[in-house]
């Protein structure tokens, strides 16, 4: 498998939020308003970025955990069709461009339709989640989102009641990403209804109170904050409403190493490494693995009488 434990980013690289702070309004000072930012959202440079700013309310679900560097949320990333190099997607990233987009919601719904993003940012007001990210290989960050649950946009086409688990396929282009068959293009992932239903579950448009950077998932990504960082997937395309459980990108690729729950188990270790510690980017010390993330409290209910580690 190409995915490898990477080494950490070291503190002296990490931007702190107060210098970029300085840059924005700066930039701002210099002119770029708002409307220029949310024009140039796609991946443009980061004057551009910076100017884009969301409004939204704090989240009473949010962890009162540091949050991690913008610098450091940016610029080490999975997103394996711009590269398998955790610095490869901000390298590559810019080609992508995110407007128009459109999201179609489809299977068994009452009111299949497709949205497009104003369409999405009117279902439910933005809040800004502070979720803690653990990835499978090891490291963690704190994030936060700027987004609104899922369970608003699936209320909204009527899941049917043969509706059991909900489907995520992303946005693939040969021609700008990756062509090597890493993964089964284009990237799918699922989750059980009641996963998606979660309150915890959001659509992320934005992070750090700007709208998202292409390598972290732009224009929309799912976040279920409890899960290993790759079940949240990135430039949504199509969300499908299913009775039976679909097929995700690495459970196809490995069955024996991501299962399709894939919910943080300092138990269950991974078979090439354990899954008992993680290294928080921006920290020197490895800190023990929380079952569920740290959200067992809110979500454990989900997983009564399962077993965790035949259903990983």
């Amino acid at each position: 498998m190409l995915i490898k434990r990477p080494p950490d980013i070291a503190p002296s690289e990490i931007t702190p939020r107060p210098l970029f702070d300085d840059r924005r309004r700066l930039i701002l000072k210099a002119g770029l308003g708002v409307a220029a930012g949310a024009a140039l959202w796609h991946g443009r440079p980061a004057p551009a970025r910076a100017a884009a700013k969301l409004d939204a309310l704090p989240s009473a679900l949010s962890t009162t955990e540091a949050q991690t560097a913008y610098k450091s949320i940016t610029t080490y990333n999975n997103y394996y069709e711009f590269g398998t190099d955790k610095a490869d997607p901000a390298r590559n990233a810019h080609k992508l461009v995110t407007r128009p987009w459109t999201v179609r919601v489809e299977g068994l719904a009452g009111k299949p339709r497709s949205f497009d993003l104003d369409q999405l940012l009117k279902l439910a007001p933005l809040e800004e989640r502070i979720y803690r990210l653990r990835c499978v290989e090891g490291w963690s960050m704190v994030i936060p989102w700027v987004g609104f649950p899922l369970a608003a946009l699936l209320k909204a086409v009527e899941p049917l009641g043969s509706a059991k688990y909900v489907e995520f396929l992303t946005h693939y282009d040969p021609e700008i990403m990756l062509r090597r068959p890493v993964l089964d293009w284009p990237y799918g992932e699922g989750l059980r209804l009641d996963e998606a239903l979660h309150p915890l579950t959001i659509l992320a448009v934005g992070l750090y109170g700007e709208l998202l950077p292409n390598q972290n998932g732009a224009p929309v990504r799912l976040v279920v904050p409890w899960k290993y960082g790759f079940k949240s997937a990135k430039s949504i395309v199509t969300i499908r409403l299913t009775e039976q459980q679909p097929p995700t990108a690495w459970n196809r690729a490995a069955p024996n190493e991501y299962g399709f729950y894939s919910n943080v188990n300092p138990a269950v270790a991974h078979p090439r490494w354990s899954q008992a510690s993680e290294r928080r980017i921006g920290e020197i010390r490895k800190r023990p693995t929380q079952l569920f993330n740290g959200y067992a409290e809110q979500v454990a209910s989900l997983y009564q009488g399962m077993d965790l580690r035949r259903n990983f």
